[in-house]
């Protein structure tokens, strides 16, 4: 099931993406059966895996009225978690990254954060400041937390991942290899993009094989899989999970594979504004985002 964040004429809502190009409001569809649903995504996500269910039940019982649908042409998608209490995000944990940076490999997750002010949905500018000269991309796997927990056994992990989308970290080079250490290169407005949608746990078989992918006006930069993580998304929420307690909507950035822009050879190929990123995942989506300048 795969559920996005959208606006419609300027009023958020929320529901259920479908293969005919259309998306369930699942706010309207709850009104017209006369049924209490979460009034907000965020709410939603709270539920955990309760709230798949909620979902299938009133699809089932939904009737053939169109009223509570809408065409992908009406609404304007956002990121899919509105206000997320946390993005917690992973460094070099793919060993070709880890490789092409010249880095070592870790004996644990490599962890850092962003704050939410960074994050922008689909189609919205990646604003890149005046100062910043090595702009990049990275694709990533996010994992969306449905359920609070602490010390969780990897054993128990999927109980606790709401479902799965698309992150790009993008990062002020420049910035982060000055300051030795990322959070400030990192968390520039408009640096973490987010959607298209998320999928639910139920329906990723495997998020840990699962083919990924950057494009740059359309050039392919990075072409890789989720199976090449140093620690997989399980044995990642897991230590995560002992250094913090972790809260419904959390979203949490699993690292991304070589072909960054800072290390391609012969020269570097930094983001510019007038560029398009496209970062994709499979069974997931594409999330496009161009570049502009922040004036």
């Amino acid at each position: 099931m795969k559920v996005a964040r959208y606006t419609v004429n300027g009023k958020e809502s929320y529901g259920v993406m479908r293969e005919d190009n259309s998306i369930v409001d699942v706010p309207k569809l709850g009104k017209t059966l006369r049924k209490k649903v979460p009034k907000t995504i965020d709410a939603l996500i709270s539920l955990g895996d309760q709230a798949e269910n909620l979902i299938v039940e009133m699809l089932s019982d939904a009737p053939r009225s169109r009223r509570f649908v809408l065409d992908f042409s009406q609404v304007v998608l956002r990121a899919p978690v509105a206000s997320p209490p946390k993005v917690i995000c992973l460094g070099l944990n793919y060993r070709d990254h880890a490789k092409e940076a010249g880095a070592s490999l870790p004996d644990e997750p490599i962890i850092f954060m962003k704050p939410r002010t960074a994050i922008v949905g689909p189609e919205e500018p990646v604003k890149k400041p005046s100062f910043v000269e090595k702009l990049d991309y990275e694709v990533e796997l996010g994992v969306v937390i449905g359920k609070v927990g602490r010390n969780i056994p990897v054993s128990k992990v999927k109980e606790h991942i709401f479902g799965y989308t698309v992150f790009n970290d993008i990062s002020a080079r420049d910035i982060q290899f000055k300051d030795g250490q990322w959070t400030r290169g990192k968390s520039f407005d408009t640096f973490a993009p987010l959607g298209p949608c998320i999928v639910t746990a139920s329906q990723i078989d495997d998020p840990n094989n699962l083919r990924m992918w950057t494009r740059i006006n359309g050039e392919t930069r990075q072409n890789s899989s989720t199976k090449h993580m140093l620690f997989n998304v399980y044995e990642i929420v897991h230590h995560l999970s002992k250094v913090m307690t972790l809260e419904p909507c959390d979203v949490i950035a699993t690292g991304t594979p070589a072909g960054v822009a800072a290390f391609m050879k012969p020269k570097p190929k930094f983001l510019q504004p007038g560029d398009i990123v496209e970062v994709e995942i499979e069974k997931i989506g594409k999330l496009r985002n161009p570049i502009v300048t922040d004036n």
